[in-house]
Order: structure tokens, then sequence, then C-alpha cells
């Protein structure tokens, strides 16, 4: 369907340029290679071990299904099926599995921010889901709410290292559940131009969720269903079981050729063995069975496996993140996810309350260990605090600036070996006894040697105090005010504005989604 669009706005990078100043100095958008060699801590016998270890769950212990439906059709394709148990062999789970593809595209309305899912790329979402907000200026959790839900997805949409939108950047309570999902994904829809997330919450959600990014799109049934458009992540109710809900907007995607992450929620020692093999061997039984469901009803649908596989603390219980088990396990179903064929997700994510030192150095280790799996799509990559409970603008600016140094440390030209790289004419130059800050070799490159931070202050300690003593999360919260300044919607054809504002309006007046309330 070809046609002419009329546009709105120009975009963020446009106002910036037509002004001559932005709120800060970024990398342009890109789609990060993974050039390093991954870390499989697992031998050739550990990962048989694994294998062996999650087929045996599948085959012997089996997993609970809360649908009716994907019940039926594991029945049909020779699963044994006792009441909503399932058990299902290693050949069957294996034959599926292999069918789904190992590389896909996510297409948004945007096409210039397709997503490549699989292979060597490596991709950032927003932090997505915590039902709290926490700000410099509040300095204290309180419930999330529309204003500061669109704020969040206005930061999605003007970093460029943020490549995909996931769940709500934080859940916005004062609308009610029944038309949250039209208010949310209209203002996603019209703030940013990026990959799209349902949640699979129900029959409603799923279906109005896909027609409004097939209305924002501009597209036909025929052109949404063609390549996938946006995507979907579950998680398994650990240990063991899949509930009605997240299966029926799984299926209802794939029918209609949309992506489908599935994450299990592990915590080893509360949902899983306390040991990290077990734990990672629960998570990917659990993980198969339902990627073997989606394959046998669509081969070839595109699925990725994700893992939430940490542990908790157990003097008190509390969720932990980005420990060295966290990192290990990340590792290892990377390892694992290579061993079956499968795209991986995984995240960046931490247990701290307030963007500290903690807050860091736990989503530092968490997003590195995505790194060092192999991971191809990185939730709450940036904006998350208190294990998922609180959604934090300081806490995203500051993950950022952690996100542009790994695209940067990325970058083949930092390890490149060529002439002009080992430099021996420039060495020759400066000898024994001068520098080579004045000389051409080092003035040809000054300004795109090294990475140039817009969030990390430099100066020594006495500079530092004379510009006012700013510590980082003051930095972030003025960061985060000038880039709410600034932003730009990005252009929406008006046609298609319209339209999808007249589907939000009629869905609303039809009473929207059941609740449970």
């Amino acid at each position: 369907m070809a046609r002419e669009k009329g546009r709105r706005g120009g975009g963020r990078a446009g106002a910036a340029a037509r002004r001559g100043s932005a709120a800060l100095s970024q990398m342009p958008w890109s789609i990060p290679q993974n050039i390093d060699r991954p870390i499989e801590p697992l031998t050739a016998e550990g990962v048989a071990a694994i294998h062996d270890g999650a087929m045996r769950i599948l085959e012997e212990i089996g997993i609970v299904f809360l649908n009716p439906e994907a019940l039926e059709i594991l029945k049909e394709a020779g699963c044994r099926v006792e009441g909503d148990l399932v058990r299902m062999g290693r050949d069957f789970v294996m034959e599926m599995v292999g069918k789904a593809p190992s590389q896909f595209t996510i297409t948004p309305r945007n096409q210039e921010r397709t997503i490549p899912i699989g292979g060597n790329n490596l991709l950032f979402g927003n932090v997505s889901s915590p039902p709290n907000y926490w700000d410099l200026d509040l300095n204290k959790k309180v419930a999330g709410n529309r204003e500061q839900c669109r704020n969040l997805i206005k930061l999605t949409q003007y970093f460029n290292c943020i490549h995909f939108a996931g769940g709500y950047p934080v859940e916005p309570v004062d609308i009610h559940a029944s038309v949250r999902h039209l208010d949310v994904l209209y203002d996603k829809l019209t703030l940013t131009d990026k990959a799209m997330h349902a949640y699979s919450l129900g029959k409603e959600r799923v279906e109005d969720v896909m027609e409004m990014v097939r209305i924002a799109g501009g597209l036909s049934d025929e052109e949404f269903e063609a390549t996938p458009r946006m995507y979907t992540n579950i998680n398994s109710t650990s240990p063991l079981k899949h509930d009605f809900p997240m299966i029926d907007g799984c299926l209802r995607l794939i029918r209609r050729g949309q992506a489908v992450v599935v994450t299990p929620f592990t915590l080893a020692g509360a949902m899983a063995p306390v040991t990290m093999a077990g734990a990672v061997a629960q998570s990917l039984a659990e993980a198969l069975c339902a990627i073997a469901l989606f394959q046998y009803v669509r081969p070839g649908a595109p699925c990725a496996i994700g893992t939430f596989t940490s542990n908790v603390d157990m003097k008190s219980g509390a969720p932990a993140f980005g420990t060295p088990e966290y990192m290990r396990a990340t590792q290892m179903t990377g390892q694992m996810a290579r061993y079956y064929g499968l795209p991986m997700r995984s995240s960046g994510v931490c247990a701290a309350n307030v963007p500290d030192g903690q807050a860091m150095w736990e989503t530092s280790n968490s997003l590195w260990a995505a790194v060092q799996s192999g991971t191809n799509m990185v939730y709450h990559a940036a904006g998350w605090l208190e294990g998922g409970l609180i959604a934090s603008p300081e806490k995203f600016i500051m993950d950022c600036e952690v996100l542009q140094q790994i695209q940067r440390y990325m970058q083949p030209e930092i390890c490149a070996t060529g002439p002009e790289e080992i430099a021996l004419d420039a060495v020759r130059e400066v000898g024994n006894d001068g520098h080579f800050f004045g000389i051409q070799h080092t003035q040809d490159r000054y300004t795109t040697a090294f990475y140039q931070p817009y969030l990390s202050d430099w100066r020594n300690y006495e500079a530092w105090e004379a510009a006012g003593s700013v510590w980082t999360p003051e930095r972030a919260n003025r960061i985060y005010k000038e880039i709410l300044q600034e932003f730009t919607p990005p252009p929406l054809d008006e046609a298609d504005h319209d339209a999808l504002k007249d589907f939000v309006a009629r869905r609303k007046s039809e009473g929207g989604a059941p609740t449970d309330f």
C-alpha cells in the first residue's frame, strides 16, 4: 500500500539541529556487533549434562500448562497429557526447537529503527514494568503515574543506545487497568518510533496492541503479518508452570507472525535449585517446552529464549542481581542458547534502591554478563532499581552512559592494526624526548580517538569542587530535565494518528479489557 505520508513534527534530531544545541552529545543510532568471543564456562560435558537435565525435567517430571488450548495442541502433538501436566520427549522438543529461526528482524513503524535479533547483534531496551518511581526531586518511592511513564518513554526515544521499547517503563497506576494498555500504547506509539512490546495479559490486550501497532504503521493486515512488527515477552510461573494468559497471548501473536521471547524467572534457592546448574537446567526446560509448542503451531515462528536466573539472599529471601552467580548463570544460558540455535535475551538489573554505587556496579555486572554471554536482547538496560520495583530517570541517564561505553568498546577500529594504527611514523617523529599531543597523527584523530562521556566528570577534585561538587545523580537529574525540554515527538502520519485516536476512543467506550477486580 504505497502512499504519500503527511508528517507531524520534525523529530528530536531535526529540532536539535535547527536550534544548534542539544541536552547532550550522544553516539549515533547503530546496531552494535559483539566482536568478542563469548565466555563459555561449561565444558562439552557440562553442556551435555545441563541439556540432559532439562530434557529429563520435561520427560520425567513435566510442566503444568494452565491453558486448555495448549493442552489440546500438545496432546495432538503426541505429548503425554495428564490433567494439566505435560510430559514431552526430547526428540519432539529438539525437532520443534530446531524449526525456530536463529535470526529474525522486528520492523517498527520507522523502518530505520528495524532491529535484527540473533547473530552477533547486541540490542538494548528500556526498563519495563516497575510499579513504582523514584527521582531526585521527589527523593522517595511513589506509585507510578502516566506523566512519569510518558517522560521515561521520551528517554527511550531520545537515546540512540536504546534500540527497542519494552513494556511500560513505569506502571501508570492512575489509569484504570481496563484501559491502561490503550493509553500507554497510544503514548508509546506517538512518543517513540522504536520496536513495540505487548503484554500477554489476556485476549483483549494482545489483540488491541496488535491492532494499534498495525494502525500506527499504516499497514494492512497482510503487511502486518508478513514480518514481525512487534514482540512479547512472557515469564513462566516457576517452578515448572505456564499460566493461561501468557500462553494465550503468545499463540495469538505467533499466528499473526509476531515475535515471542520466553523468559523463565528462576531465583536459585527459592523458585529453582540452589545450584546454578540446576537452576539453569530448570529454566531451559520451562522455556524450551513453550518454544516447542509455538513451533508446532507455526513452524518458523520468531522466538527467542530468555534468562532471568539469579539467586536470593539466603538471609532474607530477597532477590539479588548482578551477583557472581547471576553472571555465571547468564553466561551458561548463553552457551546453551547457542547449542539450541536460539537468539537470547538477558537483562541489565540490580537490587539497589537508589542510583548509587551499588546500583551501578550491580547493573554493570549484569550488562557485561550480557555481553560475555552473547546476548542479543538486553531488557531493562536503563532505569531499573530495587529488583524491578522502581524506575528512575536518573538511573536511566546513568545506565545509558554505560551502554554507550559498551557500544564504543565493540567498535572494531579500537582494535585495528593497520599501519596508521601501529603508528611507527608517529613514534619516530616523537622519538625519545617529545610528546604526542601536538603531532599531526594526534591532531587528525583527537576528536574521535577516545570515548567522550556526557555524564562522567573527569576533572580533578579541586575543579569539581569549584564547579559546585555536583554528584553523578544530580548531573543525571539536570540532563533528564534538559532532554524533556528539548524533546520533540517523532513524525507520525496524520491519518494514522487520527485512526489510532479513534481506535483508542472506541475501545474505551467498549470497556477496554476485563480485570480481576
